[in-house]
């Protein structure tokens, strides 16, 4: 039997309709911007493999240092624990992160990040004898796939059979270009006396498109909390480790959130992590004689070593003027090439925001994650081996760091031939 005979037989893949779909690529070996399949195709990773693998795959530094701390120490629980690792990574974390932070609480990945920020701010007003349980989100926001992470994103499809499951969340538009003043006033009218928290994405709605805003709007959203007394969260799960070309979004503000939760690129794409930051203020609600007020959180992963070394090795090599201009010139080339496509005639729009490049197709449909061009931009990429996974009539281009201009300049004029067959039939 084949191996993916095995798959087929025996996995269930995410966001996969099993049915009508095509087998699943059987990839073997990993190289930089390369992912290998087992026939021996070079498949160019254009999406960072889900927006993790910063600096390509199986880079022999992280590599390295996850070897080592294997034969070390593996794993060890973290409720009376600690370990070196993690110390450092948390160390290194509030070095990168606005002065405000403070304490580094480790969980498994994106979504439960997210989940551990959320219970941190209702239990923060809790255990000073406040009701406050609502929270503030953007319509058409991802936060992840459990349920306190569905409950406060876009209520769809995604979401549908588990809704009557949700706890109540006051959505507010993003505040796209043209709709900041409307939105301002929307989440001044969504403060009420029981908000707990604001949630957002800061500069960039991933699943809703690559959708972009401006740093001056946000700054003024979070004022409007500050001055009310609502915490704010901040999701940058994906933007976070210079997607956005600042090492978090939140950097591009004077005065940032209270909450951070980061995840994807802590490891490089190479180990599961999840994190959340906090300001102190937040910290000393859950010190006290009364045992009552413990975050009762925890997951039997926390602060695995392995993780932590990988993260620790990416951040290591973050820091190095290498991997900066790499950053630069690859924030310097996405901006050209989203400039290049800006007047295409088969486009509605380009945007570009860091080391990310989004170009919406025009359709005759709305633009949406279930156009039915989705599959026909996926399946003619992949036949060029080229992985983009569209967001409807949506590509992205979001590479690894590690990424050449000759091989972006590639995935590029592919994309211009494809868009110009696309125009000459229309």
């Amino acid at each position: 039997m084949s191996l993916l005979q095995k798959d087929i037989q025996n996995i269930w893949h995410p966001f996969t309709q099993t049915y009508g779909s095509e087998a699943p690529v059987a990839i073997v070996k990993g190289e930089g911007l390369y992912l290998i399949d087992e026939e021996g195709n070079r498949i160019v990773d254009a999406v960072s493999s889900w927006w993790t693998s910063i600096h390509g795959h199986c880079h022999p530094y992280i590599a390295q240092k996850i070897a080592e701390q294997a034969s070390t120490l593996d794993h060890v629980i973290f409720a009376g624990f600690t370990h070196p690792k993690a110390v450092d990574l948390s160390q290194h974390l509030l070095r990168l992160l606005p002065a405000n932070f403070s304490k580094i609480f480790f969980s498994d990945d994106g979504s439960t990040a997210v989940e551990v920020a959320i219970k941190m701010a209702v239990q923060y007003w809790h255990n000073q004898g406040q009701t406050k349980n609502r929270i503030i989100a953007f319509k058409e926001a991802y936060h992840g796939d459990t349920f306190g992470a569905m409950a406060i994103g876009e209520r769809g499809a995604f979401t549908k059979a588990f809704e009557s499951l949700f706890f109540e969340v006051d959505f507010i538009d993003a505040p796209l270009p043209g709709s900041e003043d409307r939105c301002l006033q929307q989440l001044q009218a969504a403060m009420r006396p029981d908000t707990a928290a604001f949630i957002f994405e800061p500069l960039l709605l991933g699943t809703a498109g690559m959708q972009m805003y401006s740093a001056e709007v946000l700054q003024k959203m979070v004022d409007l909390c500050k001055a009310s007394g609502v915490l704010t969260i901040a999701d940058e799960v994906l933007t976070g480790f210079y997607r956005t070309g600042k090492c978090f979004a939140t950097n591009n503000l004077k005065s940032g959130s209270d909450i951070i939760c980061l995840s994807k690129g802590i490891t490089g794409g190479t180990m599961a992590l999840g994190v959340t930051a906090c300001a102190q203020h937040i910290y000393d609600a859950f010190v006290s004689e009364d045992k009552f007020k413990t975050f009762f959180h925890g997951h039997s992963y926390t602060g695995n070593p392995i993780a932590c070394a990988a993260a620790c090795a990416n951040l290591e090599l973050l820091a190095t003027a290498e991997s900066l201009q790499k950053i630069s010139e690859l924030c310097r080339l996405q901006a050209q090439w989203a400039h290049h496509f800006a007047a295409h005639p088969a486009l509605h729009i380009a945007r570009n925001l860091g080391t990310i490049t989004a170009l919406e197709i025009k359709t005759g449909d709305n633009t949406s994650y279930f156009n039915t061009l989705r599959d026909t931009i996926y399946q003619h990429f992949m036949r060029k081996n080229i992985l983009l996974r569209p967001l409807g009539n949506i590509i992205y281009v979001l590479p690894p760091y590690c990424i050449t201009a000759d091989e972006l300049k590639h995935i590029y004029s592919e994309i211009e031939l494809f868009l110009n067959q696309l125009h000459t039939k229309a």
